[in-house]
């Protein structure tokens, strides 16, 4: 048990972690770098400590200086959120041996499931499908991986194994690109990773993103909490997801949840994570765990009305789970929007000084953020300033609230990606639902002049 809990992130997911912790009566500690002292989560935390300057390899990603930090304050555990150390086997176990309580799952878990390779393997294992491809690293010899892509059938994708984030793949669609595709992520994959090993999966042409969400006691339980769909990416970052999966048979999402859930108990899991599968002509295919929180985690708990950060606090205090599967009975339909600083169709980066904040209220809408007026988005860190979570009886109806939400929204003095999310949420194809990864790049342009004309 502790009763004080060190947040080793920023943000929203931070004020979204100090919220749960003031709800469960536990003291917090946020830990921030120069950049952040006046930020959200440090007035809203009992106490704070800097750790270093800007960047993030000398502050949120400084390791030694977060366990001092948590040592010195006489916090109980650490909660990593999302991003920075959230999936770091090193941090977890360094946390767990100064005699602190990492809230995720052990560093061996962690570590298992951070290597692809590995983690498909222990998916094989536990009867989870995977899509096909090669059973473990590539060999250095050309000609066996060359037989390997020609069994497997053009095109493959070669993926870095300890990648993530959409970094370190490359589609190939013939023999003649393999020889520099191979070689290029290779490098990729070192200087990102530290390890230069890939793997080749099929390429699938229009495959979905669905992601299953669990919770699970490492001590023999676990239980699927639905899934999302997130296949409204671009540059393989999600911008928009939603629950339940628009024209997915329900007996298939159960089948593939219950597998989750049998693969969390049968590798010990503790604490939140969320499976992740491309699904294309009705099968579902596994492509990696995130053994953490998702950004996307309020979709799940409007569906549901759980509270996954409340979950995993007991979780983390030992408590054994007290949900059960027949407990779970997720109603109408949630659609989560990403608000980046960023400029709507050129993506880029839009750091600096808020100068108007006016969250957007009403039925069935909920907002996470750490955003307040004169609050400075610094440039050294990811994008997201808030999320906007709609609620509705139906898919209709969240989409309606979800469009008033974003028109009543007010965010001034950057740039931000709301004129694309109302673009998508009006747009035909998204409205049908069941659009692929690919969707969202395809109909930029189109999107973009719509976005131009409701603007006008």
């Amino acid at each position: 048990m502790f009763d004080k809990l060190l947040i080793a992130n920023r943000g929203e997911i931070a004020v979204r972690i100090i919220r749960a912790c003031q709800a469960a009566g536990l003291k917090t500690v946020a830990v921030h770098s120069l950049a952040d002292a006046v930020q959200l989560h440090v007035r809203l935390a009992d106490e704070s400590v800097c750790i270093g300057p800007a960047p993030a390899a000398q502050s949120y990603l400084n390791q030694a200086e977060i366990l001092l930090a948590a040592l010195s304050t006489g916090a109980g555990a650490v909660h990593p959120g999302y991003g920075f150390l959230s999936e770091n086997a090193q941090f977890a176990d360094a946390v767990e041996a100064a005699g602190l309580v990492f809230v995720g799952p052990r560093g061996d878990t962690i570590r298992r499931m951070g290597d692809k390779i590995a983690a498909k393997a222990a998916m094989r294992e536990a009867g989870v499908p995977c899509v096909p491809g090669s059973q473990g690293e590539l060999s250095p010899d050309l000609e066996r991986v060359q037989a390997q892509a020609q069994e497997i059938g053009y095109p493959v994708i070669i993926k870095a194994a300890a990648g993530g984030g959409g970094r370190g793949m490359r589609v190939v669609h013939g023999p003649d690109e393999l020889p520099a595709a191979l070689r290029l992520t290779r490098e990729e994959a070192a200087r990102a990773f530290g390890s230069a090993a890939v793997y080749m999966e099929k390429f699938l042409i229009h495959p979905r993103h669905v992601e299953i969400q669990v919770l699970a006691d490492g001590q023999g339980r676990a239980v699927w909490l639905g899934e999302r769909d997130c296949s409204m990416q671009r540059r393989h970052q999600k911008v928009l997801e939603e629950s339940p999966a628009p024209g997915i048979e329900r007996s298939a999402i159960a089948a593939i949840g219950e597998r989750c859930a049998r693969a969390c108990v049968q590798m010990n899991y503790r604490g939140a994570g969320t499976f992740e599968f491309l699904f294309e002509n009705g099968q579902f295919y596994f492509i990696e765990m995130n053994t953490r929180v998702q950004v996307e985690h309020p979709v799940t708990e409007a569906v549901t009305g759980i509270d996954i950060v409340a979950q995993q606090l007991r979780i983390a205090q030992g408590q054994p789970l007290a949900l059960r599967q027949q407990d779970i009975t997720p109603q109408g339909h949630a659609i989560e929007c990403r608000i980046n600083a960023e400029h709507p169709w050129t993506f880029r980066p839009s750091p600096g000084t808020v100068a108007q904040w006016q969250a957007p209220q009403g039925a069935g809408i909920r907002v996470d953020t750490h955003l307040v007026d004169g609050a400075e988005v610094p440039p050294w860190y990811d994008s997201l300033v808030a999320k906007v979570i709609a609620h509705g009886d139906t898919r209709a109806q969240a989409i309606a609230r979800m469009q008033q939400a974003l028109q009543a929204m007010r965010l001034q003095g950057i740039d931000h990606g709301a004129p694309l999310l109302q673009a998508v949420l009006a747009d035909a194809g998204f409205q049908q639902g069941g659009t692929d990864i690919h969707y969202l790049e395809k109909s930029l342009d189109r999107l973009q002049s719509t976005g131009a004309r409701h603007a006008d």
